[in-house]
């Protein structure tokens, strides 16, 4: 559990754009059976945001409108534009951890002028490796993105970790490959305990909870091991929070005057089973 050792933060989600028509098998690299034929389970897309009265961390920066028209997905607002319902903008902040440089997920980095960008180093070599000449494997990356990674080395702007880091007091990015070799979690103490930002380290609640992965990954067998990594850093299976399912938008309370902005850092709404999660994939 957190406590007082650690500071507590707030954890913010925005819900900025969704992929809503997008047949269930698409979701899970095997189908065993769990799904009715013809179902739909549409993603959505987040970034994250957490905050104290000291500290304010962005957690991945979404993608542009080209892009969302480029690649057939829709987006609800800018995200980076977003960010001033929290009273900041983009030349503010300081810091941005990227969990992965999948094009919805470290999109619109030369917006940040001013920020680290926390990456994990295995992520840089990759995406700028021989890897990137099969074009199955280099389709959910986008070259602008990489292009602003790799000039921000030159700027210092880049900060590359190798395994797990401590960002900001009390919150660690910790490394999860299996979608990406240098996919990273981020652990973060709050009033409710240890909450997880485990963006694509599991797309969804089912894809954790079933032990069944989103198809797009590099190695299957250490993103099976990542599911048991994530549970041990985490307080409990509301405290893990996936990348892109819509139930995160109605499992948590929006955050009051700030649509699309839910409060991670409370309890889940009553009513709401967990289990249910687990279960829509069925």
């Amino acid at each position: 559990m957190a406590n007082d050792a650690h500071p507590v933060y707030e954890v913010l989600a925005l819900r900025f754009g969704t992929h809503d028509d997008r047949p269930a098998r698409d979701n899970f690299l095997v189908d065993e059976g769990q799904f009715t034929p013809g179902s739909d389970m549409p993603m959505d897309f987040y970034l994250w945001v957490i905050r104290n009265d000291r500290h304010f961390l962005l957690v991945d920066t979404g993608f542009p409108e080209e892009m969302a028209e480029r690649r057939g997905r829709t987006l609800f607002r800018d995200p980076v534009d977003a960010l001033t319902d929290l009273g900041m903008t983009a030349d503010e902040v300081s810091d941005v951890v990227i969990t992965h440089m999948h094009y919805d997920h470290a999109g619109n980095l030369d917006r940040f002028p001013h920020a680290r960008i926390h990456l994990q180093e295995d992520e840089l070599r990759f995406c700028t490796g021989p890897a990137m000449r099969h074009r199955v494997v280099r389709k959910p990356f986008e070259p602008i993105n990489i292009n602003t990674a790799v000039q921000g080395l030159f700027e210092d702007q880049l900060v590359l970790h190798s395994g797990q880091s401590e960002i900001i007091p009390g919150v660690t990015v910790h490394p999860v490959p299996g979608h990406t070799p240098g996919t990273q979690v981020v652990q973060v103490p709050t009033a409710r305990g240890w909450v997880v930002l485990a963006s694509d380290a599991t797309h969804l609640w089912a894809n954790i909870r079933l032990r069944s992965p989103f198809p797009i990954l590099d190695h299957l067998t250490p993103m099976l091991e990542g599911y048991d990594r994530i549970e041990a850093l985490a307080d409990g299976d509301d405290h893990i929070i996936p990348g892109h399912d819509p139930q995160v938008a109605l499992r948590f309370p929006q955050l009051p005057g700030s649509p699309g902005w839910f409060c991670l850092h409370e309890p889940v709404l009553d009513g709401i089973d967990a289990a249910r999660t687990a279960g829509a994939a069925r």
